[in-house]
Protein backbone atom coordinates (compact mmCIF):
# COMPACT_ATOMS: atom_id res chain seq x y z
CA UNK A 1 0.00 0.00 0.00
CA UNK A 2 1.60 3.27 -1.03
CA UNK A 3 1.39 6.41 1.14
CA UNK A 4 0.42 9.65 0.51
CA UNK A 5 3.37 11.82 -0.93
CA UNK A 6 5.03 13.79 1.46
CA UNK A 7 4.03 11.89 4.38
CA UNK A 8 7.52 10.40 6.13
CA UNK A 9 7.60 7.12 6.28
CA UNK A 10 6.78 5.23 10.25
CA UNK A 11 8.24 1.69 10.86
CA UNK A 12 5.76 1.61 14.14
CA UNK A 13 8.64 2.32 16.22
CA UNK A 14 8.71 5.63 18.46
CA UNK A 15 11.54 8.45 17.73
CA UNK A 16 14.61 7.65 19.91
CA UNK A 17 13.06 4.25 20.86
CA UNK A 18 14.91 0.45 19.91
CA UNK A 19 17.03 0.73 16.77
CA UNK A 20 17.76 4.51 17.08
CA UNK A 21 20.46 3.76 19.61
CA UNK A 22 19.16 7.47 21.37
CA UNK A 23 17.23 7.81 24.50
CA UNK A 24 13.58 9.14 24.61
CA UNK A 25 14.91 12.27 26.09
CA UNK A 26 17.86 12.75 24.01
CA UNK A 27 16.17 12.10 21.18
CA UNK A 28 13.47 14.37 21.87
CA UNK A 29 15.76 17.46 22.85
CA UNK A 30 18.25 18.72 25.56
CA UNK A 31 18.30 16.75 28.68
CA UNK A 32 16.78 18.45 31.81
CA UNK A 33 19.24 19.54 34.21
CA UNK A 34 19.69 17.72 37.24
CA UNK A 35 19.72 19.74 40.60
CA UNK A 36 22.20 19.12 43.37
CA UNK A 37 21.03 17.29 46.29
CA UNK A 38 23.10 19.56 47.97
CA UNK A 39 20.69 22.31 47.00
CA UNK A 40 18.22 20.94 49.80
CA UNK A 41 20.83 22.13 52.33
CA UNK A 42 21.44 25.72 51.55
CA UNK A 43 18.74 26.91 54.11
CA UNK A 44 20.32 25.34 56.37
CA UNK A 45 24.11 26.40 55.50
CA UNK A 46 22.23 30.08 55.59
CA UNK A 47 21.13 29.47 58.93
CA UNK A 48 24.12 28.09 60.42
CA UNK A 49 26.05 30.88 59.02
CA UNK A 50 23.57 33.65 59.69
CA UNK A 51 23.63 32.38 63.75
CA UNK A 52 26.52 30.83 64.39
CA UNK A 53 29.35 31.29 62.08
CA UNK A 54 28.60 35.06 61.97
CA UNK A 55 28.46 35.70 65.63
CA UNK A 56 31.46 33.57 66.67
CA UNK A 57 33.57 35.46 63.86
CA UNK A 58 32.44 38.71 66.03
CA UNK A 59 32.93 37.48 69.20
CA UNK A 60 36.70 36.49 68.03
CA UNK A 61 37.77 39.60 66.44
CA UNK A 62 35.81 41.90 69.27
CA UNK A 63 37.95 40.37 71.79
CA UNK A 64 41.02 41.24 70.43
CA UNK A 65 39.54 45.03 69.69
CA UNK A 66 39.66 48.04 71.84
CA UNK A 67 36.67 50.86 71.38
CA UNK A 68 38.41 52.29 68.44
CA UNK A 69 38.60 48.91 67.03
CA UNK A 70 42.56 48.48 67.09
CA UNK A 71 43.85 45.47 67.88
CA UNK A 72 44.94 44.86 71.50
CA UNK A 73 45.31 42.22 74.07
CA UNK A 74 44.16 43.71 77.02
CA UNK A 75 40.69 42.20 77.06
CA UNK A 76 41.96 38.76 77.41
CA UNK A 77 44.11 39.97 80.16
CA UNK A 78 41.89 41.27 82.11
CA UNK A 79 39.92 37.95 82.12
CA UNK A 80 43.01 36.86 83.18
CA UNK A 81 43.97 39.55 85.93
CA UNK A 82 40.51 39.67 87.40
CA UNK A 83 39.71 37.62 90.48
CA UNK A 84 36.01 37.56 89.62
CA UNK A 85 36.01 36.31 85.89
CA UNK A 86 38.27 33.20 87.05
CA UNK A 87 35.87 32.20 89.42
CA UNK A 88 33.17 32.76 87.43
CA UNK A 89 34.66 30.37 85.29
CA UNK A 90 35.86 27.95 88.13
CA UNK A 91 31.85 28.23 89.38
CA UNK A 92 30.47 27.27 85.85
CA UNK A 93 32.96 24.51 85.24
CA UNK A 94 31.51 22.95 88.40
CA UNK A 95 28.20 23.05 87.94
CA UNK A 96 28.44 22.00 84.71
CA UNK A 97 30.19 18.77 85.74
CA UNK A 98 27.90 18.53 88.61
CA UNK A 99 24.62 18.27 87.06
CA UNK A 100 26.42 16.65 84.07
CA UNK A 101 27.67 13.79 86.12
CA UNK A 102 24.12 12.97 88.05
CA UNK A 103 22.15 13.78 85.37
CA UNK A 104 23.93 11.33 83.39
CA UNK A 105 23.78 8.43 85.77
CA UNK A 106 19.95 9.62 87.11
CA UNK A 107 19.03 9.52 83.13
CA UNK A 108 21.05 6.68 82.60
CA UNK A 109 18.88 4.62 85.15
CA UNK A 110 15.68 6.20 83.86
CA UNK A 111 16.58 5.25 80.20
CA UNK A 112 17.31 1.58 81.51
CA UNK A 113 14.08 1.38 83.28
CA UNK A 114 12.08 2.38 80.40
CA UNK A 115 14.05 0.24 77.94
CA UNK A 116 12.54 -2.81 79.79
CA UNK A 117 8.93 -2.07 79.39
CA UNK A 118 6.71 -2.83 76.33
CA UNK A 119 8.15 -0.95 73.27
CA UNK A 120 4.78 -0.06 72.33
CA UNK A 121 3.35 0.70 75.94
CA UNK A 122 1.58 3.84 76.60
CA UNK A 123 3.43 4.62 79.98
CA UNK A 124 7.38 4.11 77.74
CA UNK A 125 5.63 6.51 75.19
CA UNK A 126 4.43 8.72 77.80
CA UNK A 127 7.67 8.95 79.28
CA UNK A 128 9.69 9.47 75.97
CA UNK A 129 7.26 12.17 75.12
CA UNK A 130 7.41 13.66 78.51
CA UNK A 131 11.43 13.83 78.39
CA UNK A 132 11.45 15.49 75.21
CA UNK A 133 9.36 18.37 76.55
CA UNK A 134 11.15 18.85 80.05
CA UNK A 135 14.75 18.43 77.91
CA UNK A 136 13.49 21.84 75.98
CA UNK A 137 11.66 23.20 79.29
CA UNK A 138 14.69 25.39 80.58
CA UNK A 139 15.06 28.87 80.99
CA UNK A 140 12.49 31.25 82.18
CA UNK A 141 9.78 28.81 82.08
CA UNK A 142 11.77 26.33 84.57
CA UNK A 143 12.84 29.50 87.02
CA UNK A 144 9.04 31.10 87.22
CA UNK A 145 8.39 26.94 88.24
CA UNK A 146 10.89 26.77 91.00
CA UNK A 147 10.14 29.66 92.00
CA UNK A 148 6.33 29.17 92.44
CA UNK A 149 7.16 25.82 93.95
CA UNK A 150 10.11 26.52 96.30
CA UNK A 151 10.90 30.12 96.78
CA UNK A 152 9.87 33.02 98.46
CA UNK A 153 6.35 32.71 99.07
CA UNK A 154 6.40 29.27 97.11
CA UNK A 155 3.75 26.91 97.51
CA UNK A 156 5.79 23.88 99.09
CA UNK A 157 8.24 27.04 100.81
CA UNK A 158 4.86 27.43 103.55
CA UNK A 159 4.70 24.03 103.97
CA UNK A 160 8.67 23.87 105.11
CA UNK A 161 8.21 26.81 106.99
CA UNK A 162 5.09 25.13 109.03
CA UNK A 163 6.86 22.22 110.05
CA UNK A 164 10.72 23.08 110.05
CA UNK A 165 10.61 26.59 110.84
CA UNK A 166 11.26 29.76 108.96
CA UNK A 167 15.21 29.51 109.79
CA UNK A 168 15.78 26.21 107.66
CA UNK A 169 16.72 26.50 104.18
CA UNK A 170 13.70 24.85 103.32
CA UNK A 171 11.35 27.41 104.82
CA UNK A 172 13.31 29.98 104.05
CA UNK A 173 13.39 29.20 100.43
CA UNK A 174 17.00 31.32 100.67
CA UNK A 175 18.42 27.92 98.94
CA UNK A 176 16.78 28.31 95.47
CA UNK A 177 19.39 31.09 94.92
CA UNK A 178 22.41 29.76 95.76
CA UNK A 179 24.68 27.46 94.05
CA UNK A 180 22.61 24.55 95.65
CA UNK A 181 19.55 25.53 93.73
CA UNK A 182 21.18 26.02 90.80
CA UNK A 183 22.48 22.94 91.10
CA UNK A 184 18.66 21.06 91.47
CA UNK A 185 17.54 23.20 88.33
CA UNK A 186 19.92 22.52 86.18
CA UNK A 187 19.53 18.86 86.89
CA UNK A 188 16.39 19.15 86.25
CA UNK A 189 16.34 19.29 82.34
CA UNK A 190 19.65 17.02 82.46
CA UNK A 191 17.94 14.01 83.18
CA UNK A 192 15.46 13.75 80.41
CA UNK A 193 18.01 15.19 78.21
CA UNK A 194 19.99 11.83 79.19
CA UNK A 195 17.14 9.65 78.26
CA UNK A 196 16.59 11.01 75.18
CA UNK A 197 20.10 10.89 73.86
CA UNK A 198 20.74 7.31 76.00
CA UNK A 199 18.22 5.35 75.27
CA UNK A 200 18.87 4.45 72.27
CA UNK A 201 21.96 2.55 72.66
CA UNK A 202 20.14 0.56 75.51
CA UNK A 203 17.72 -0.68 73.11
CA UNK A 204 20.34 -1.51 70.30
CA UNK A 205 21.70 -4.16 73.30
CA UNK A 206 20.61 -7.68 72.20
CA UNK A 207 19.09 -10.55 73.79
CA UNK A 208 21.29 -13.10 72.21
CA UNK A 209 23.83 -11.38 73.94
CA UNK A 210 22.66 -12.15 77.46
CA UNK A 211 21.72 -15.64 76.58
CA UNK A 212 25.12 -16.42 75.06
CA UNK A 213 26.47 -14.90 78.32
CA UNK A 214 23.92 -16.84 80.50
CA UNK A 215 24.51 -20.36 78.31
CA UNK A 216 28.25 -19.88 79.50
CA UNK A 217 27.75 -19.49 82.83
CA UNK A 218 27.84 -15.88 83.19
CA UNK A 219 26.10 -14.00 86.09
CA UNK A 220 24.35 -10.17 85.74
CA UNK A 221 27.36 -8.97 86.66
CA UNK A 222 29.57 -10.66 84.61
CA UNK A 223 27.47 -9.49 81.63
CA UNK A 224 27.40 -5.90 82.26
CA UNK A 225 31.20 -6.03 83.23
CA UNK A 226 32.66 -7.62 79.90
CA UNK A 227 29.44 -6.83 77.55
CA UNK A 228 27.06 -4.07 77.96
CA UNK A 229 29.09 -2.00 79.81
CA UNK A 230 31.68 -1.89 77.26
CA UNK A 231 29.11 -1.40 74.36
CA UNK A 232 27.46 1.50 76.51
CA UNK A 233 30.59 3.40 78.27
CA UNK A 234 31.21 5.32 74.77
CA UNK A 235 27.78 6.47 74.59
CA UNK A 236 27.56 7.55 77.96
CA UNK A 237 30.81 9.15 78.23
CA UNK A 238 29.93 10.99 75.15
CA UNK A 239 26.11 12.08 76.36
CA UNK A 240 27.90 12.99 79.68
CA UNK A 241 29.73 15.60 77.38
CA UNK A 242 26.86 16.82 75.92
CA UNK A 243 25.39 17.23 79.20
CA UNK A 244 27.96 19.26 80.50
CA UNK A 245 27.90 21.26 77.39
CA UNK A 246 24.32 22.30 77.61
CA UNK A 247 24.97 22.83 80.98
CA UNK A 248 27.73 25.07 80.65
CA UNK A 249 25.86 27.45 77.99
CA UNK A 250 22.74 27.61 79.73
CA UNK A 251 21.72 31.43 80.93
CA UNK A 252 18.18 32.33 81.04
CA UNK A 253 17.55 29.63 84.04
CA UNK A 254 20.47 31.39 85.80
CA UNK A 255 19.69 35.04 85.01
CA UNK A 256 16.35 34.73 86.29
CA UNK A 257 16.74 32.64 89.44
CA UNK A 258 19.77 35.27 90.37
CA UNK A 259 19.22 38.86 90.21
CA UNK A 260 22.40 39.76 92.50
CA UNK A 261 26.09 39.01 91.53
CA UNK A 262 26.89 37.63 88.83
CA UNK A 263 28.47 33.74 90.06
CA UNK A 264 28.67 32.30 86.65
CA UNK A 265 30.39 33.23 83.48
CA UNK A 266 26.99 33.64 81.13
CA UNK A 267 26.32 36.19 84.45
CA UNK A 268 29.20 37.91 83.77
CA UNK A 269 29.30 38.61 79.88
CA UNK A 270 25.74 39.91 80.69
CA UNK A 271 27.29 42.32 83.11
CA UNK A 272 30.16 43.17 80.83
CA UNK A 273 27.32 43.65 77.90
CA UNK A 274 24.73 45.72 79.87
CA UNK A 275 26.13 47.48 82.61
CA UNK A 276 25.37 51.27 82.84
CA UNK A 277 27.93 51.27 86.12
CA UNK A 278 31.08 49.79 84.35
CA UNK A 279 30.85 51.18 80.82
CA UNK A 280 33.28 50.10 77.69
CA UNK A 281 33.20 46.31 78.92
CA UNK A 282 31.65 45.26 75.87
CA UNK A 283 34.86 43.73 73.94
CA UNK A 284 35.69 42.23 77.24
CA UNK A 285 31.88 40.29 77.33
CA UNK A 286 33.74 38.99 74.03
CA UNK A 287 36.58 37.90 75.22
CA UNK A 288 34.97 35.78 78.15
CA UNK A 289 32.91 34.49 75.41
CA UNK A 290 36.01 33.69 73.49
CA UNK A 291 37.01 31.95 76.73
CA UNK A 292 33.32 30.00 76.44
CA UNK A 293 34.20 28.98 72.60
CA UNK A 294 37.48 27.33 73.39
CA UNK A 295 36.25 25.37 76.52
CA UNK A 296 33.48 24.11 74.18
CA UNK A 297 35.33 23.28 71.11
CA UNK A 298 37.61 21.12 73.72
CA UNK A 299 34.46 19.07 74.85
CA UNK A 300 33.02 18.63 71.70
CA UNK A 301 36.41 17.56 70.03
CA UNK A 302 36.16 15.27 72.61
CA UNK A 303 32.61 13.97 72.30
CA UNK A 304 33.54 13.65 68.50
CA UNK A 305 36.70 11.09 69.10
CA UNK A 306 34.19 9.45 71.68
CA UNK A 307 31.22 9.22 69.11
CA UNK A 308 34.09 8.17 66.65
CA UNK A 309 34.70 5.17 69.24
CA UNK A 310 30.85 4.23 69.86
CA UNK A 311 30.46 3.90 66.05
CA UNK A 312 33.62 1.27 65.57
CA UNK A 313 31.62 -0.67 68.24
CA UNK A 314 28.11 -0.69 66.23
CA UNK A 315 29.77 -1.71 63.43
Amino acid sequence: MTQPAGTPATSGVPAGGPGTGLAPSEAGGRRPRRISPYVGLLPFFIYISIFLLLPTLIVVVGAFQDAAGSFTMANIEAVFADPAYRDAFGRSIQLSITTAIAGAFLGALLAWAVAGGNPGGWLRQSVIAASGVLAQFGGVMLAFAFLATFGFGGMLTGVFEDILGKESALGSGNWLYSMIGLTIVYTFFQIPLMLIVFLPSIDGLRQEWWDASASLGGSTWSYWRHIAGPMLAPTFLGATLLLFTNAFAAYATAAALISQGSPLITLQIRRAMTSEVILGQENVGKALALGMIVIVSVVMLAYIVVQRRTSKWMR
